[in-house]
């Protein structure tokens, strides 16, 4: 907390100690008595001075929350091409052009820079678009400033030299300022209430509660502990529903509890699932490359004896194993999934969320504005024993259409209903003739209406137990009987039921005056006769049962994390199908350590009363258990969870600081798109799979096979030419992976980053090439006569187009789980283009360019020989792949 007592290092603190101590702070202001507080800030009733709040301006700042630095496009742009394995490829890239190998190193340049540029343009244009959902308000708010000339300064300056009622721009706001609330006003800062008159704000955004709540001067429980219930405090980003209020500012711009959260969002985004997993699998290749490349220069220099040769070889087998492929493939398929998205009305804002959605096998929720439709709607109207009553209805509508004043969110609710009392021609046949307000203490008002002319009723509405009080009798079926103790627990045991529902439950009362009373005070609350209660609910969007049924098959689990309490989000839960397993309070996890509150966590679907923190804390800590976790919510209350998760899902309407921590937003509020993502993502992440799996063990085997060569021939087994435009081919053959369909089965549950099972793959299938590669060494040796430097040429040639077959054919094996062909087809253009690059590695020896690339013709039966070493090759692949499944599992 700034005080004016302390200095400005405070604000440089650290942000684990901000937000506690803050809340201690806040709460030592809350209990302070106002004298205390106005002293603390020195600052007084009329106001500070314009040159007191000039001076505090220049020395604290002005009164704005510090946004999340715009990132220029230049630097989104390097950011593209930084990751481990571009920085990885550049290298080498580098390397090949020093070392003369220029075509190398242009086509690992284009691979990179191809794979950068698709990321950066799909994130751009998600940027860009995200921004344009912000709103721009300029506000403003009404402030006492003293005025210390003695020639007046404007009419509305009263004897004591104050000016009432000066609107300034918020951000001109200073701590000490006493500043003017009314209904409809936003609070531009935390404020401390000096005077209150039916005050109430809406706090949805920053506690994720629906109704609104109530503020005074006094605190009601001197022991909370929780600043946001402190009724004397208001907080910026809230707003005022109704009523009206002075304060003194105590907290402006970065100082404020809602900074504190904005502080949660800031910096860079926790490494997701997706991030951990492409790292793994990059650094699994550099450690393989590390280790083979050198061995091939070795081994080629020592029996070669040629050191500039084996160099230059080693260097194309290093290029040959480093996947210059994966950051285009990942991009493409991620791009891909991004634009399906968009047409679902979603922006992609991170394109690497996608996968993530896919990989999500917990999503964790807010309940208001997600869940429900954040509107309060009139539920049931029920005489005092639970039967559907439209007398109930007829008197509270009444009582919300005289009452002056802005309406609350309740009597908007009952005034929605205005159709189906419209032959009541409420404006010509009532009349109101006097109103007893509401107040903190009775918890309750009432309207006098003039009936045709011919009577005056007293309506009373408010909280159940305080309306009780007033009643000696109730009305049941047209027949006013007594309230003895056995009616009452009845109507109390049907309020805890309705309650038990998650409905907020009002009492409405009446009373039949004489005509000739001319004024009514509270003492007439008194005598009533009970009619019945109105009950209110938030109520479940209509997409949301079907969407969290549609999660659960596709094995996502959803926990709800609200600040609400935990009786109506049980009830919501209810409503929308969610088996409620365990619930767990906000106030009882501070006693739990992060391992026992992960295993807590694990098994609980509902975490109520929730402050902002604690629902980042249990998103980190399911994080840390190896759950892949998403959060969707909209409100600064959830902004900090959504910057923890490894998908952050908002909608449009969010607030803007949700809408920064978010990767995705959706522009529809339809939550059936959640399952759309899921599909997704996992169609994106089984895509980038295949190319991984394929990479990994067509590399690896073919490296054995260059060992082998490397020492057993007297010459190269293929020139550094040939190896790179052999890895071209097949690369490109790998641009239709994007494009492939997927297994259903590949669909059904969240798939994982499992380094240790793509390493067991690439072991068991990638030496399986290897074995065909020395079939097809001793095929050139032994059948055609290639054992001499002077028609390595054939030898070279036979290897390459076998390679290159073997890579390309074994593309639709490795795809799928399934027996390629008959069980698993590959997508029109992943056929299409493996034919092609088949089609063109058959080509290439009788081709005008076969001379300059080291290729002679290959005899005619040289392909019977490769038709039978393709087939024998598929068939023990498909038989090793499914023994592989079998014990280790494809996922």
């Amino acid at each position: 907390m700034q005080t004016l007592n302390q200095t400005t290092n405070s604000s440089k603190s650290q942000k684990s100690s901000t937000s506690k101590d803050s809340s201690a702070s806040l709460i030592s202001i809350a209990q302070s008595d106002v004298d205390e507080v106005l002293h603390l800030f020195e600052t007084e009733l009329e106001g500070l001075s314009e040159p007191e709040a000039k001076r505090r301006l220049d020395k604290y700042g002005i009164n704005e929350i510090a946004r999340e630095k715009k990132v220029a496009w230049y630097v989104q742009l390097l950011k593209t091409v930084t990751n481990p394995l571009s920085i990885l490829l550049i290298v080498l890239a580098i390397v090949s052009l020093f070392t003369g190998s220029t075509t190398a190193a242009l086509i690992i340049f284009i691979m990179v820079l191809f794979g950068g540029l698709l990321r950066f343009s799909q994130e751009f244009k998600s940027n860009k678009a995200a921004e344009k959902l912000r709103e721009m308000v300029s506000a403003k708010a009404t402030v006492n400033r003293k005025n210390e000339h003695t020639k007046p300064a404007s009419p509305t300056k009263d004897t004591t030299g104050t000016t009432k009622g000066k609107e300034i721009e918020v951000k001109l706001l200073v701590a000490g300022d006493i500043i003017f609330l009314s209904a409809g006003d936003m609070i531009p800062a935390d404020v401390r209430l000096i005077e209150a008159k039916d005050l109430f704000l809406s706090q949805s955004t920053l506690t994720g509660e629906s109704l609104p709540a109530e503020k005074h001067v006094d605190l009601s429980d001197r022991n909370e502990k929780n600043p946001l219930e402190l009724a004397n405090l208001c907080f910026m980003g809230t707003a005022v529903v109704s009523g009206s209020g002075t304060a003194v500012v105590v907290e402006t711009g970065g100082h404020t509890y809602l900074a504190s959260l904005a502080k949660t969002v800031s910096g860079s985004k926790p490494r997701t699932s997706f991030n951990k997993g492409v790292n793994g699998v990059t650094m699994l290749l550099l450690r393989f490359m590390l280790v083979m490349a050198p061995l091939v220069f070795l081994i080629n220099g020592i029996f070669k004896k040629n050191w500039v040769e084996a160099f230059t070889f080693a260097l194309s087998v290093a290029v040959g194993l480093a996947p210059e492929m994966l950051p285009v493939i990942v991009t493409a398929n991620l791009a891909k999934g991004a634009i399906a998205m968009s047409d679902k009305k979603v922006i992609v804002k991170n394109i690497d969320a996608i996968q993530d959605f896919g990989s999500m096998n917990i999503l964790c929720t807010d309940k208001t504005g997600t869940l429900t439709q954040d509107k309060i709607v009139l539920q049931r109207h029920l005489d005092p024993y639970g039967q559907e009553s439209n007398d109930v209805l007829k008197y509270a509508y009444l009582n919300s259409f005289y009452q002056t004043g802005l309406k609350n969110l309740l009597d908007i609710a009952v005034l929605e209903h205005d159709q189906e009392l419209e032959s009541l021609e409420i404006e010509k046949n009532y009349q109101k003739f006097d109103e007893i307000p509401f107040d903190f203490v009775r918890r309750r008002m009432s309207v006098v209406i003039e009936e045709m002319g011919k009577q005056h009723v007293l309506i009373c509405k408010g909280a159940v137990e305080e309306v009780l009080k007033v009643c000696t009798q109730l009305k049941v079926h047209d027949r006013v009987e007594t309230m003895d103790e056995a009616a009452r627990t009845k109507v109390a045991d049907l309020q805890k039921s309705l309650n038990s529902d998650g409905l907020r439950v009002i009492a409405v009362a009446y009373k039949v005056m004489p005509t000739d009373q001319a004024h009514y005070a509270i003492n007439d609350e008194s005598d009533l006769i009970l009619l019945g209660n109105i009950a209110f609910l938030d109520p479940p969007k209509d997409s949301a049962a079907e969407a969290i049924k549609a999660l659960k098959r596709s094995g996502v689990d959803v926990k709800i994390l609200t600040g609400d309490n935990e009786i109506i989000t049980q009830k919501i839960c209810k409503d929308v199908g969610l088996p409620v397993q365990n619930v767990l309070l906000g106030s009882d996890i501070e006693a739990l350590s992060d391992d026992k509150l992960a295993e807590v966590a694990a098994t609980t679907t509902i975490f109520a009363k929730f402050s902002p923190t604690q629902k980042a804390k249990v998103i980190q800590v399911l994080r840390k258990k190896g759950l892949v976790v998403g959060y969707m919510g909209d409100g600064i209350n959830d902004a900090a969870a959504l910057r923890e998760a490894d998908v952050g899902i908002s909608v449009d309407t969010a607030v803007d600081i949700a809408k920064e921590a978010a990767d995705i937003i959706l522009l529809e509020k339809n939550l059936l798109i959640l399952e759309s993502g899921v599909m997704e993502g996992r169609r994106t992440f089984a895509n980038i799979i295949k190319y991984i799996r394929m990479g990994t063990s067509s590399n690896f085997g073919n490296m054995f096979s260059v060992l082998g060569a490397s020492a057993l021939l007297p010459f190269l087994p293929m020139q550094p030419v040939q190896i790179l435009i052999n890895n071209l081919l097949y690369d490109f053959s790998q641009t239709g992976i994007p494009f492939d369909d997927v297994d259903r089965e590949d669909l059904a549950k969240p798939p994982q980053w499992k380094i240790d099972n793509i390493q067991r793959f690439m072991i068991f299938i990638g030496p399986i090439s290897s074995i065909f590669d020395y079939a097809t060494y001793a095929l050139m040796w032994f059948v055609f006569g290639a054992t001499t430097r002077d028609n390595q040429a054939l030898f070279q040639t036979g290897w390459f187009v076998e390679s290159l077959m073997t890579q390309t054919l074994i593309v639709h094996v490795i795809r799928t789980s399934k027996i390629p062909f008959f069980q698993s087809r590959a997508s029109l253009p992943m056929l299409m283009i493996t034919a092609s690059v088949m089609a063109v590695g058959i080509y290439l020896p009788f081709s005008p360019l076969a001379s300059s690339l080291g290729f002679i013709p290959l005899p005619a039966v040289y392909f019977v020989w490769l038709a039978f070493i393709l087939t024998s090759y598929c068939l023990l692949t498909q038989f090793v792949k499914t023994w592989f499944i079998k014990k280790y599992g494809y996922s």
